[in-house]
């Protein structure tokens, strides 16, 4: 077990994934713990002083969590490398097009939110440089098939599936998270709302093939869905048991 103590700064105006970070207090120092098994990590999260497991925010294959259970606003910020299904199912993060999304390119995935606003970054890296793609939170953890995340989160449901009426599935109803990567196979996104997700209806960031169309009949369409990351959204008990359930298989 090895135990990583960070004194506790502000972040100011920092926007990106990295920058997120629970806090746990005035002056209180930030911990994080993390025990590593056959290329597994799993978070204990602090407040206060004082350590807690918390189950629900588990990560695997070397995820890093950090959580604010101090006051009514959540945070958390996950990272992890992508990987292929297989029947382990050792990794968060699968890749289901290895050209598009190379197996250990990288992901971060942050959420905040306070009582009515929710802000979600994304960040990519070792994808393949100067091409665009689509993202979008799904309301399905991710699984061994692309769709076992199901569809796009909706704060106002379209009554019709698939949705692809504009008047429903826009940035403003869903959080979009569309990306070019740089010559250097890097991208970030950040969604801004004036709502929070349903507890256990938003589950994962699925990356699809390419950028979201808006266009009536195929609004929200990005082709296929070549990787995923189970995300832990608005403290989701059920999206952080899908992460935490490959440790039983290791500890």
């Amino acid at each position: 077990m090895q135990t990583l103590r960070e004194s506790s700064t502000a972040s100011g105006g920092a926007t990106g994934p990295a920058a997120e970070g629970a806090r746990a207090g005035s002056g209180a120092a930030r911990v994080r713990t993390t025990a590593r098994a056959a290329g597994v990590c799993s978070a204990v999260l602090a407040t206060a002083g004082a350590v807690l497991l918390a189950p629900a925010a588990v990560a695997a294959d070397g995820d890093k969590v950090q959580k604010n259970i101090v006051d009514p606003q959540y945070s958390v910020t996950i990272a992890a490398q992508f990987q292929r299904p297989n029947g382990a199912m050792l990794s968060s993060a699968l890749t289901y097009d290895p050209k598009l999304v190379p197996v250990g390119s990288h992901v971060t995935v942050s959420e905040r939110t306070d009582s009515k606003n929710t802000r979600v970054a994304l960040r990519v890296a070792d994808l393949p440089a100067n091409r665009t793609y689509g993202a979008h939170v799904h309301t399905g953890a991710c699984g061994a098939r692309p769709t076992d995340a199901g569809g796009h989160y909706q704060h106002r449901k379209d009554p019709r599936t698939p949705s692809v009426d504009p008047a429903y599935a826009n940035p403003r109803n869903e959080a979009w998270l569309d990306f070019t990567t740089n010559a250097r196979g890097e991208g970030s996104a950040e969604s801004r709302h004036a709502w929070r997700f349903r507890t256990g209806e938003a589950r994962s960031v699925a990356i699809h093939e390419r950028r979201t169309a808006t266009g009536p009949g195929v609004a929200g369409t990005a082709g296929r869905v070549v990787a995923c990351y189970t995300v832990p959204f608005n403290n989701s008990k059920e999206a952080g048991k899908a992460v935490a359930g490959v440790l039983s298989k290791i500890f």
